[in-house]
């Protein structure tokens, strides 16, 4: 199994930011894009990826567009750091929904990753990916 799908499969909930990463994940695998190896993705375990999912609930609930939350994986048990922002904008609504664009920016030994996807809030008050 790729290194990227081994860090996802880890994921058994469905999160946000883990639906974001392997949008991408899934992606660069189909393409065979080796150049993904050591980069932040591959480095997340479940428990990162929920951070990073907390992080992205509380900034789309919090936050203005453009302004970003701070995030990092202390306390999950990985011994790689990693950290990054998460930074809503272009607030809109679709079908009823109020939603946002999404800037998820990951670091980890040197390497950065960003992605962008659109998020709206359900009926339940969270934040779910709006499939493009």
């Amino acid at each position: 199994m790729p290194i990227t799908h081994r860090a996802l499969a880890r994921a058994s909930f469905p999160t946000f930011a883990a639906a974001a990463l392997l949008a991408l994940s899934t992606g660069a695998t189909a393409a065979n894009l080796g150049f993904l190896n050591n980069t932040p993705i591959t480095y997340m375990k479940q428990r990162d990826l929920q951070a990073l999912n907390n992080a992205a609930q509380t900034a789309l609930n919090t936050k203005q567009d453009g302004e970003s939350l701070d995030w990092d994986n202390k306390g999950t048990g990985n011994t790689v750091p990693i950290n990054g922002t998460v930074t809503p904008h272009e607030t809109f609504e679709s079908d009823g929904l109020k939603c946002r664009k999404v800037t998820l920016i990951a670091q980890a030994k040197g390497q950065t990753q960003t992605w962008t996807p659109v998020a709206c809030k359900a009926s339940d008050g969270k934040w779910k990916l709006k499939k493009q």
